[in-house]
């Protein structure tokens, strides 16, 4: 039997590598996208884990492409493995006044933050459907949950995100399949939380306050490892000393 995979939309430098690396620790096959011009990035991550003796491979593509998102999880299917895990981890995360937030902005935020999770959350449902059996899981924000001054197009993607990961869970459980929405509620360590925090960032991540992607990427491997008698449907991660 080929070795099952576990594809994740949005494996950028910092969360989605760390998710990717953790589940090619668990034995699956990982999948890792980014967008047709920054797929170099996804290949080195790829050449990573299989360095480190994990399997992966690398796609460019656009998740926000209906035609692309359903070639690539039959790819997936036909030449690496069948689908166990599907993880929908793009941001968008820009921050605008209302007044200048274009049209061509708010949508764009939504296509790549709502959108594309409907699409890839779809894709996975319609293959995992006929085996009864895998986890969807999506990344949240604290924007998923309320919005804040300069993120309306944000928010409103996030929550709609949010929306769809709960319709989705309600109607797949019954046929097996585990769908998670994960709220990353705080800063999460990487380039730009260290130049926007200067000196004090190594001093908040040697106190555990800011998150760091390995620590969360647990959290998503512990909700597909849930049994079906305790499914979570919503975890909430964040440091211990976040205001929330």
């Amino acid at each position: 039997m080929p070795q099952p995979a576990c594809l994740i939309i949005g494996a950028g430098d910092g969360l989605g590598a760390a998710i990717a690396r953790a589940f090619a620790r668990e034995g699956l096959t990982v999948c890792v996208t980014r967008r047709p011009r920054n797929v170099s990035q996804v290949q080195d991550l790829a050449a990573s884990i299989e360095a480190e003796g994990g399997k992966a491979r690398a796609f460019g593509v656009d998740a926000r492409s209906e035609e692309k998102m359903i070639a690539l999880v039959d790819q997936i299917e036909a030449e690496v493995g069948p689908l166990e895990v599907v993880v929908f981890n793009i941001g968008a995360n820009v921050r605008f006044g209302v007044r200048e937030t274009t049209a061509r902005v708010f949508t764009k935020v939504w296509e790549m933050a709502c959108f594309a999770g409907f699409l890839a959350g779809r894709e996975a449902a319609r293959v995992m459907g006929p085996r009864g059996r895998g986890s969807i899981l999506f990344t949240g924000a604290t924007a998923s949950t309320r919005g804040r001054e300069g993120y309306a197009a944000f928010a409103s993607a996030k929550s709609g995100l949010r929306a769809i990961a709960q319709s989705m869970a309600r109607e797949l459980a019954p046929e097996g399949i585990h769908v998670a929405h994960v709220v990353v509620d705080g800063a999460i360590d990487g380039n730009f939380t260290r130049e926007r925090m200067g000196n004090q960032a190594q001093a908040m991540l040697d106190r555990d306050e800011i998150l760091k992607p390995d620590d969360i990427a647990e959290a998503f491997v512990a909700l597909h490892r849930q049994k079906k008698s305790a499914w979570t449907f919503e975890m909430d991660v964040r440091p211990w000393t976040e205001i929330w």
